[in-house]
């Protein structure tokens, strides 16, 4: 198990480390790593500590260097920027954690909101833990909580799924498994794919109330809400979708959840159902056609031939 200090109650803000609220660790008495979150939109949203940080990194990590050198510029930082995003963390992470080692302050971003949160600076996080080295949070701005809150729908509890699977069959059969959650669900979606997307959402939550918000914190900031077929409806009947999406679906009521629980213990009614859930569940085509014959009572060539049609 790794533990990470804490400032203690009597530390007043700005006052941990040299200005920025850096956390400190035994085995590194000024090498740290600052995950910052960066505003989704209007740049008035980073805040002044956001601002120290980033200016008293010795290297600023990033998903595009082209993104985050708009943002410095914005912010009069001048600071050092290297490309760090999925393609190329695993080659990243151990030369990283040598700089901190060594003394030098990290900065983390990503392009926009809170890194860690669908995005692969988890795994540099949890190596520097894991290295027992220091690590901060700089909060920012997030689309996930920012959107949840704008749709007005009940936040008690609720589960961030991130990006569905782009295939049909995939998406749909994941919906179906989220629909057992017991909270709203929040997704990500690109403008392109969202209308179809919300079709889909419509036929597993026929009943529940959706929103689309979109262009979080910008001037043309909306959320559009309606029950999912109406939503759905409304979306495909524009000619054109902009800015990155978050789709909101409400909770599922006690009853509607207590029915999607029997017919999960039940299996699925059908074939296509069966299909679908397999091929969500990662099963390999040939090794879920053998077990469809046999649940089905089919031949083990038309089990196959529906699987191959569904992957299509």
């Amino acid at each position: 198990m790794t533990t990470q200090g804490a400032a203690s109650e009597k530390d007043a803000p700005g006052e941990r480390g040299e200005g920025t609220g850096g956390a400190t660790s035994a085995g590194s008495a000024r090498g740290l790593l600052s995950v910052v979150g960066t505003p989704i939109g209007n740049l008035r949203d980073a805040s002044p500590r956001v601002v120290d940080t980033l200016a008293s990194a010795d290297v600023v990590l990033c998903e595009d260097t082209r993104v985050t050198g708009k943002l410095l510029q914005a912010l009069g930082v001048h600071v050092r920027l290297e490309r760090c995003d999925e393609n190329v963390m695993a080659a990243r992470i151990a030369p990283t954690l040598e700089r901190i080692r060594a003394g030098e302050r990290v900065a983390f971003v990503s392009d926009a909101g809170m890194p860690g949160v669908s995005d692969p600076g988890q795994r540099l996080v949890d190596a520097a833990l894991d290295a027992g080295l220091a690590v901060e949070v700089v909060p920012g701005p997030s689309a996930v909580t920012c959107a949840l809150v704008a749709s007005g729908l009940a936040s008690e509890h609720f589960f961030f799924e991130g990006f569905l699977p782009r295939k049909r069959s995939a998406q749909l059969a994941r919906l179906g498994e989220l629909a057992l959650v017991p909270g709203t669900l929040v997704l990500y979606e690109s403008p392109r794919r969202v209308a179809e997307t919300l079709a889909n959402v419509a036929e597993v939550f026929p009943e529940r109330r959706v929103a689309l918000v979109r262009e979080l914190t910008k001037i043309h900031e909306e959320c559009v809400r309606g029950l999912a077929p109406e939503l759905a409806r409304a979306i495909a009947e524009r000619e054109e979708v902009r800015g990155e999406c978050v789709v909101v679906i409400a909770a599922p009521s006690a009853e509607e959840l207590d029915a999607r629980r029997r017919a999960a213990t039940a299996g699925p009614a059908t074939l296509e159902e069966a299909i679908a859930q397999g091929l969500a569940a990662g099963e390999a085509p040939s090794a879920l056609a053998r077990r469809l014959a046999k649940d089905f009572s089919v031949p083990k060539s038309q089990a196959y031939d529906a699987i191959l049609a569904a992957r299509a």
